[in-house]
């Protein structure tokens, strides 16, 4: 048999062994990995990023007189500073919610939202630990992750995970000047979620909140008597018509989007709405572009 059909089976058997959602999430990371930039930041670092031309104030001792000959121009105009590229890695803190509300999925769409909660935690890790970042679950004992080797342990983590009966994260320490990343349907009380990122705020960690919807949670699809089983110890309720109560719901739901975008505005975070029914590279591109600029 020549080599390359031995490396081939020998490929083919390692993917076998990986989990099936990793494999779907370095798809997802992959596909946006090819649309978007590298974090770099101007900072303290060995690697060159850019040439700039000098401004008033810039150090003297950061000029490259190299490049500044090149110009043929006198000085300052002609003066170029050179650039390094920002190499501190950030610890990116990731969290999904695994409560019962999240197991829910509508006829419309084949995925839970945990599910799509799962694939989009994990592709976000895969993406950043490209960028060469740190990646870290939002569970006790928990470390930070720098190498793509850790994604099997995350994938195995998410893939155990039982369910939980609060919906908010765990109260872990956290790495200072880090970030967030949160998911979950966020139909907790305000106040609850508003404490929880007041605390983030004052460690002080930056963030994002992806809320995942079913499409159904989003339009209330339903006509006639429904009876609407409870899913977190808050009862059954029997609507005689979902009609009438339609355009009520629908306000309800926006009132929650809206204090949830405005509890993540006045902390710094960002927030996003994802459903289930659209492609999760779409969510993931939001979050990357979002943690880009923090």
């Amino acid at each position: 048999m020549d080599k390359a059909r031995t490396g081939a089976l020998a490929a083919e058997a390692l993917g076998a062994r990986l989990p099936p959602l990793l494999v779907a999430a370095d798809r997802v990371a992959s596909t946006v990995a090819q649309g978007v930039h590298g974090r770099r930041r101007v900072g303290q670092g060995d690697s060159f990023w850019q040439f700039r031309r000098f401004v008033s104030g810039d150090p003297l001792a950061r000029i490259d007189w190299r490049q500044s000959a090149k110009s043929g121009r006198g000085a300052p105009e002609g003066w170029f500073i050179r650039e390094t590229e920002w190499e501190a890695a950030q610890t990116v803190c990731l969290w999904r919610d695994a409560s019962a509300s999240m197991r829910w999925r509508s006829r419309q769409v084949p995925v839970e939202k945990r599910d799509r909660a799962n694939l989009l935690l994990l592709s976000l890790a895969s993406l950043l630990l490209r960028g060469g970042e740190r990646v870290m679950m939002m569970q006790n004992d928990a470390r930070p992750v720098a190498s793509r080797g850790g994604l099997d342990r995350f994938a195995a983590d998410l893939e155990r995970g039982g369910e939980d009966d609060v919906g908010l994260p765990p109260n872990v320490r956290l790495p200072r000047h880090g970030s967030v990343v949160l998911f979950s349907d966020f139909l907790s009380p305000l106040e609850d979620i508003k404490a929880l990122i007041a605390r983030y705020a004052a460690v002080p960690v930056t963030g994002f909140l992806m809320q995942i919807l079913d499409p159904a949670e989003t339009a209330l699809p339903y006509h006639g008597r429904v009876r609407f089983r409870g899913l977190e110890h808050d009862g059954d309720a029997l609507i005689p018509r979902v009609e009438a109560v339609r355009d009520a719901y629908a306000q309800r739901l926006k009132a929650q989007q809206d204090g949830l975008a405005s509890i993540c505005a006045t902390a710094g975070f960002g927030f996003g709405v994802h459903r289930t029914d659209h492609p999760p590279e779409l969510a993931l591109l939001t979050l990357y572009t979002a943690l880009a600029v923090q």
